[in-house]
């Protein structure tokens, strides 16, 4: 694990989970430290079970400078086991939930900061109605049936619980002990807790970024049903997230 000094807390703490990211990693780091001149913003890199050298190169890019400080650290695979691990890490203010390939480019954060308060939650959405995100018919389909399924199994108002996340830091500590989804299903457990504790969450734009082609899915019919019963079975949790945990309160 690398981790520079952290006695001082970060503005803004970013956590991305990496894996096999070797051809995108390198430009998506060298796009942060571009953008961000003013202030401290944290950024975790949380390697999770690659198959080529994304952990050696997470440790070579990451090089501290005025305003960017890195840790890096590894999880088990999952994606969900990736970003738990980054926000126990986290030290900021507020927390963002990425990708490794900058998909949206700063979008989300763009438009979070044009708001006249600061949301518990703020999703960086592609089901808002103001986002440009192309997908194909198969993707849309699958997309709009998992939306359907969370708002009939989780009775959930939030239309994309997939998006980049910008969370509060203090109410995101308090609550990770909670979110112990491994994959793909940890930020709908995330936003699930929030909706049950009815904190604002609030959605905001996002267009996909020129580099982004759009791509074929690729999910398979044996993922719609673990998709199922992985909502049913955060169902079976939804009154163990009503209770808020008191501020300070971390993992």
């Amino acid at each position: 694990m690398l981790e520079h000094s952290r006695a001082r807390a970060a503005d803004l703490s970013v956590v991305i989970p990496i894996h096999n990211s070797t051809l995108v990693l390198g430009r998506t780091i060298e796009r942060w430290l571009d953008r961000q001149k003013h202030g401290l913003t944290e950024i975790i890199l949380v390697e999770n079970g690659s198959h080529d050298l994304t952990w050696a190169l997470a440790n070579d890019l990451a090089k501290n400078t005025a305003h960017v400080r890195f840790v890096v650290d590894q999880s088990e695979k999952g994606m969900g086991n990736a970003l738990r691990t980054g926000i126990m890490l986290s030290t900021g203010r507020r927390v963002l939930l990425s990708a490794d390939d900058l998909p949206f480019d700063f979008g989300d954060l763009d438009e979070a900061e044009k708001l006249d308060h600061e949301p518990t939650i703020v999703i960086g959405s592609k089901a808002h109605p103001d986002s440009d995100v192309t997908r194909d018919r198969k993707r849309h389909i699958y997309t709009y049936g998992y939306r359907m399924f969370r708002k009939v199994l989780l009775a959930s108002r939030v239309g994309d619980s997939q998006g980049t996340i910008i969370a509060d830091g203090e109410w995101l500590r308090a609550n990770v002990h909670q979110f112990d989804e491994p994959g793909f299903l940890f930020s709908t457990q995330l936003i699930l807790a929030a909706e049950m504790q009815r904190v604002e969450i609030l959605e905001v734009p996002v267009t996909l970024s020129a580099d982004h082609a759009p791509k074929p899915s690729t999910v398979r019919a044996g993922d719609v049903w673990d998709m199922g019963f992985g909502l049913l079975r955060l169902r079976g949790k939804r009154r163990t997230f009503v209770a808020r945990p008191p501020a300070g309160i971390a993992a």
